[in-house]
């Protein structure tokens, strides 16, 4: 069970109360450095916060959420780099990046680098993941410090402004009306994962078809060549 699950919604609500900013860049940055706290959770939770109570100004929860991203994955990434491969070789089946969905990592950065960084902020295992595995991948820096900083102030002022405006009057909706919009999700998440297996199959195809030696002698060759 990770770390996420034993921070309640209630629990970030009474840190956010007592603490405010503080907590919003801390859960964030720890997020993206690859520890599976709630710092989407965490954003969204603030920005509710200060747009039914008045004690948090929206434009501060964007910003320190934005510093904490761009915080953390560069962390993220640092330790990638410099020990990433080692450690996605020793102990990646523990969280089931296996062989095969570590080719595919390395064939996702070497085709589509900036586009997992910059959209992997929107998509909770890669918003956790994404610069450790750009690190370890060998992406360089300057293009993805790029593309991170620009993924995590779109994010940010995204579900920052939304959470703000519409968050209490979504929190308010009719039970009738909540019910329907969990039917509804329920059934795009088990779609979503239909879709992503499939896809995860396809993807393993291209990147076997790419990357013929092993993942060992790959991550081997970036870390001999850095």
């Amino acid at each position: 069970m990770t770390v996420g699950f034993f921070l309640s919604t209630h629990t970030i609500d009474e840190w956010l109360s007592s603490y405010g900013y503080l907590v919003v860049f801390l859960l964030v940055m720890i997020e993206s450095i690859g520890v599976p706290v709630p710092g989407e959770t965490a954003l969204i939770g603030a920005a509710l916060y200060a747009g039914s109570t008045g004690k948090l100004e929206i434009e501060w929860v964007i910003a320190v959420a934005v510093a904490g991203a761009i915080v953390g994955d560069n962390v993220g990434f640092s330790i990638g780099r410099y020990g990433g491969a080692r450690l996605l070789l020793s102990h990646g089946h523990r969280i089931r990046l296996h062989e095969g969905r570590l080719k595919i990592g390395i064939w996702l950065f070497r085709r589509h680098g900036g586009k997992v960084v910059f959209w992997g902020r929107f998509v909770s295992v890669l918003r956790t993941w994404a610069a450790f595995l750009a690190g370890a991948n060998h992406m360089q820096w300057p293009r993805f410090l790029f593309f991170n900083a620009a993924g995590a102030i779109v994010w940010a002022t995204l579900y920052g402004v939304v959470y703000y405006v519409f968050g209490d009057a979504i929190r308010r909706l009719s039970t009738a009306i909540d019910v329907t919009f969990g039917v509804v999700g329920l059934v795009l998440v088990v779609a979503f994962v239909v879709w992503t297996r499939r896809k995860e199959g396809e993807l393993q195809q291209r990147a076997e078809r790419e990357i013929a030696g092993s993942v060992a002698e790959e991550l081997g060759e970036q870390e001999s060549a850095a």
